[in-house]
């Protein structure tokens, strides 16, 4: 007999004063050092700090809807925490230490809990000193499957990183204080791997359709990619479906912390890539051997994904406009900016290892960057004013770009901010908490380029 309303309530309330070992306890998710191959054969393998062990971390793969429940279990020798990057998340799940929730302990644990409302691909990664953490190894994929999900016939993800690893002995270099990479373009790394691998190949049939869902968890790098052997479209950006897919004809780039869904028909006849293109060449990131004719012709058109259920955003020519200003770094170097409610020099706040801020902060501030009513539309320009580019990532929201012409672009949670360039963005306020929004250039946002708001 099924329960009843206040039977169904009765028993929660019970079953909430049951001791510890009385409850069901929340599948584990452990975090901890391991050796995994990441340079080519011949070197020997890397030392990296992986959730369960290997990075990237176990693929965690939900319906739109579900609930997500994850102990998480530090074995660091670090306090570590865990962020579900692009989850318009319960405020205290979201994983931000001294904002949200304490940083856990070496051996300790903390429990998360939440639903995911939107299909679409997001990751989940370390937000504890974040520049290092992250470039050991601490990240991997989460998957929200739509409920009616597209035609494909193979449905991957591809988490791209670089690394910075000695040539000798192929372990990761430990100069996450590296001056030079915190006040410019960030850490970068000389080998680039996908899932953790070098050079990876999979197999796939002529004429197949695919999924690809391409994830830049590198603490810097900004890829410029290309398609060969593969025709295709841009279905979805940073989780969020397009309108309507947009056909690729040229590079695309994936910014620190973006994500792109795609989905292409292979037409190569023995081998497709997908490549990185760069100033001295174009490489290839990932190979797709191609074994048979899956089918004697592609198939025809491309559909939209369907949409989340976003609060539409209205009336953006009335939304308030808050300026941020992005400042510093070399060749722009800060004169002043406050850090700890004091005026400081640039010169002192090098000293500290605080090379960036925003509107002339820092740090991340006492108070919010915008305080804004549950339900609220507000609009907000990154004014680059440094030498180098920035993705500006916001917790706990997608936002819409505002394109030149007025026009509302597509949904994002990151935004890539060219240098000398403003971007302009709109997000209804409508999840309550206290929420970060920062650089993803991981390096950046330690040395300074750190604020938050608060939906009330």
């Amino acid at each position: 007999m099924p329960f009843n309303r206040r039977q169904f309530l009765q028993a929660a309330a019970a079953a909430s004063l049951l001791p510890g070992a009385a409850r069901a306890e929340f599948p584990q998710l452990e975090a901890r050092v391991a050796r995994q191959r990441l340079a080519p054969e011949g070197f020997p393998e890397t030392e990296i700090w992986g959730f369960e062990g290997m990075v990237p971390g176990q693929t965690l793969k939900f319906r739109q809807g579900d609930r997500v429940q994850r102990r998480f279990v530090n074995k660091l020798p670090q306090p570590a925490s865990i962020h579900w990057h692009g989850v318009r998340i319960d405020n205290a799940m979201d994983g931000v230490p001294g904002l949200t929730q304490e940083a856990v302990a070496p051996d300790g644990t903390f429990d998360y809990d939440f639903v995911v409302p939107d299909a679409g691909t997001y990751w989940y990664h370390a937000h504890n000193r974040s520049v290092e953490q992250v470039a050991r190894g601490l990240y991997g994929p989460l998957i929200v499957e739509e409920v009616a999900a597209p035609d494909v016939d193979q449905d991957l993800t591809l988490m791209l990183d670089d690394w910075r690893l000695d040539p000798e002995t192929a372990q990761i270099t430990d100069d996450f204080n590296n001056g030079h990479d915190l006040s410019h373009a960030g850490r970068l790394g000389n080998i680039v791997t996908v899932n953790g691998v070098f050079d990876p190949a999979f197999s796939v049939g002529r004429n197949q359709r695919l999924r690809l869902r391409l994830i830049n968890a590198s603490n810097a790098r900004i890829y410029d990619l290309d398609l060969d052997g593969l025709a295709g479209w841009i279905v979805a950006l940073d989780g969020m479906p397009l309108e309507s897919p947009l056909r690729v004809t040229d590079t695309f780039s994936l910014a620190p912390a973006q994500r792109i869904d795609l989905i292409v028909d292979v037409l190569a006849e023995t081998t497709a890539s997908l490549v990185s293109v760069e100033r001295d060449g174009t490489f290839g990131l990932v190979r797709f051997d191609v074994n048979e004719s899956a089918a004697r012709v592609p198939r025809d058109g491309i559909a939209s994904l369907p949409p989340n259920p976003v609060s539409e955003v209205t009336q953006i020519s009335t939304a308030p406009l808050h300026q941020m200003v992005l400042q510093g770094g070399a060749m722009r170097w800060l004169q002043s900016a406050q850090l700890g409610g004091a005026d400081l020099s640039g010169r002192e706040l090098a000293q500290l290892g605080r090379f960036w801020a925003l509107n002339g902060i820092a740090e991340r501030p006492s108070d919010p960057f915008l305080d804004a009513a549950r339900g609220s539309i507000h609009r907000i320009a990154f004014v680059n004013e440094t030498a180098f580019p920035h993705a500006m990532h916001l917790h706990g929201h997608h936002f819409r770009l505002v394109l030149e012409d007025g026009s509302l672009g597509p949904w994002r949670d990151t935004v890539l901010v060219e240098r000398g360039q403003t971007r302009q963005v709109v997000l209804v306020a409508d999840n309550p908490g206290d929420w970060l929004l920062h650089c993803h250039m991981l390096g950046h946002a330690a040395a300074g380029m750190m604020s938050w708001f608060r939906v009330t």
